[in-house]
């Protein structure tokens, strides 16, 4: 296997045997694509992309769901020295104009018919509010669909020219070789801020090839693993997985929609060994597979980032009922994902936490004070800041270079906006986002520390904590999901006195209300609760005008 010899991305396509499978289609109708045959796909591709003037240092769109085509474009732009960004098929007309106006790709590859989507009329309403030049549009049909023809093909002109790539149906032995730049840009991230539109943060080719080979072998993936990929490949959380795997010589199961029950079958039937996602997507799997319990035996791990507050629950069942070892992660757009997580042979619960281990000394980490900018006193929180092969290259767009320099330190380090504490090995916790943080008299508090004392309650499923200011203090406040299974009310009195037994006076919430649901938003890399609307809610219960 050629992968710990890999300097570049493109170079990872040699791993593993011609024959073998590198990626399943998932979906209704699974279709398998050997390496050999995803080679080809690539060359085809590249030629296409290369007859349409893209070159090195050129962007490429990519507005595809999960399918194998997606990957075969980042391989094949790769190939030209060219650089891809992924762009979610939810996104909106702003976001996509606003990923036209920065990433000004030369070529936008956009799905056909997926889940009954308007990409097109998306496409059109982005295009008109764009300032800068249009790209021209490849419109695919996804695996095993017809060519985009007429009428429908029409559509997707938006003044460059729309056409069909060959794909599949391109030359038996298309030509040439792909070029080996480490040192190109190769893929592109949309942050996933609360303010404002995301940045696009983008990496190095040599980059991505380094941090696949490093995630497999802190990971355990070979030429036998199989990666579930239910996260979009446009996030760097659906991206990271998948590339690992093909990377390591093994393959990537890409699930275009995620049904719980099919991707359960999925599992069992692809010999599933790697899933690395988020606790939303993990407590749908859990919940279809309490329903229709079924054998996972080749599952063995699963890396799971805590978007939801229900990761130590998920964990247990992973570990308690399906024997794969769970644990915690820490990732981002700017830093990849599974940039760090702990080891199966870490102690449980303390491996489900946030965090882990870089995943090779090339990566390192420290925490800073906020405030001073100096280390922190020993075990107290401070801003994660990183530095290495992983940190983000450019920000696309970032022309005069704000974005950058609004990032780094005058030393080097990139500030993640992250709280956590670093232990002396080189590992450390995540803790939360520093702007979710509480500053309780005089002291930095995690959240999730009052979020897993009120979910241990019988009437809790799950807990989020904010602050708000008041009269020169933080005063709190913990919004409560109550538990229909848990047989008891979730009464507001009774929830603090639970805080009280066990909990600092200073950390036991000012106020406890019960909500229906959290309010969640849907990102490339799962579903997050919305902090800043419980943040607004907060605002007008400590002034008055909340229920």
């Amino acid at each position: 296997m050629n992968t710990p010899e890999s300097a570049t991305l493109t170079e990872l396509l040699a791993a593993g045997d011609p024959a073998s499978v590198a990626i399943i289609d998932g979906g209704p109708e699974p279709r398998r694509v050997t390496r050999e045959q995803l080679w080809r796909r690539v060359l085809v591709v590249r030629d296409e992309l290369e007859a349409r003037g893209v070159d090195e240092g050129d962007c490429v769109g990519v507005w595809l769901p999960n399918w194998s085509d997606a990957l075969v474009w980042q391989f094949a732009a790769a190939g030209l020295g060219a650089h891809v960004i992924g762009i979610n098929t939810r996104y909106g007309i702003a976001e996509v104009a606003h990923v036209l106006d920065h990433a000004r790709p030369k070529v936008l590859a956009v799905a056909h018919d997926f889940l009954g989507l308007d990409l097109v009329g998306t496409l059109c309403g982005a295009a008109e509010r764009s300032g800068v030049p249009v790209p021209s549009v490849a419109v695919i049909a996804g695996p095993g669909g017809d060519a985009v023809s007429g009428t429908d093909l029409a559509e997707y002109d938006i003044g460059a020219g729309a056409w069909t790539p060959m794909g599949e149906a391109g030359p038996a032995e298309p030509s040439g070789t792909l070029r080996h730049l480490p040192d190109a840009l190769a893929v592109a991230f949309t942050t996933s801020g609360s303010t404002g539109m995301p940045k696009l943060a983008a990496h190095r080719g040599g980059a991505v090839a380094e941090h696949a080979r490093n995630v497999a072998a802190a990971g355990g993936w070979d030429a036998a693993s199989v990666s579930l990929v239910v996260l979009p490949l446009s996030g760097v959380f659906g991206y990271v997985p998948a590339i690992t795997a093909i990377g390591s010589g093994g393959a990537a199961l890409l699930e275009p929609r995620f049904d719980p029950d099919l991707v359960l079958r999925h599992m069992a039937e692809f010999d599933v060994t790697h899933l690395a996602c988020a606790d939303d997507v993990v407590g749908r799997l859990a919940a279809a597979w309490w329903a229709h319990p079924i054998e996972l035996p080749r599952w063995r791990r699963m890396l799971m980032a805590d978007f939801y507050g229900d990761s130590h629950r998920l964990s247990a069942w992973a570990e308690d009922e399906t024997h794969t070892s769970a644990m915690g992660v820490y990732g981002s757009s700017e830093v990849f994902a599974l940039a760090a997580f702990w080891d199966r042979r870490d102690t449980v619960p303390a491996r489900w936490r946030g965090g882990g281990r870089p995943v090779s000394e090339r990566f390192t980490v420290r925490a800073v004070d906020p405030v001073t900018g100096e280390p922190p006193s020993e075990g107290e929180p401070g801003e994660l800041q990183f530095r290495g092969y992983p940190v983000v290259d450019a920000y696309l767009g970032d022309d005069d270079g704000v974005i950058r320099a609004r990032s780094f330190t005058d030393d080097g380090w990139f500030r993640s906006g992250d709280l956590g504490v670093v232990h002396a090995d080189g590992s450390f916790d995540y803790l939360c986002r520093m702007g979710d943080s509480l500053r309780l008299k005089g002291f930095l508090v995690e959240p999730a520390e009052i979020e897993a004392r009120l979910a241990e309650h019988a009437s809790v499923a799950r807990a989020k904590v904010v602050g708000v200011p008041l009269a020169g203090e933080t005063h709190t406040v913990a919004f409560v999901e109550p538990d229909p299974d848990g047989g008891a009310v979730a009464d507001p009195d009774a929830l603090r006195a639970w805080c009280e037994e066990t909990l600092a006076a200073f950390k036991v919430p000012h106020d406890v209300r019960v909500i229906d649901d959290m309010p969640m938003t849907a990102g490339t890399n799962g579903s997050k609760i919305r902090t800043a609307a419980l943040r607004e809610l907060a605002e007008r219960i400590v002034a008055g005008d909340g229920r």
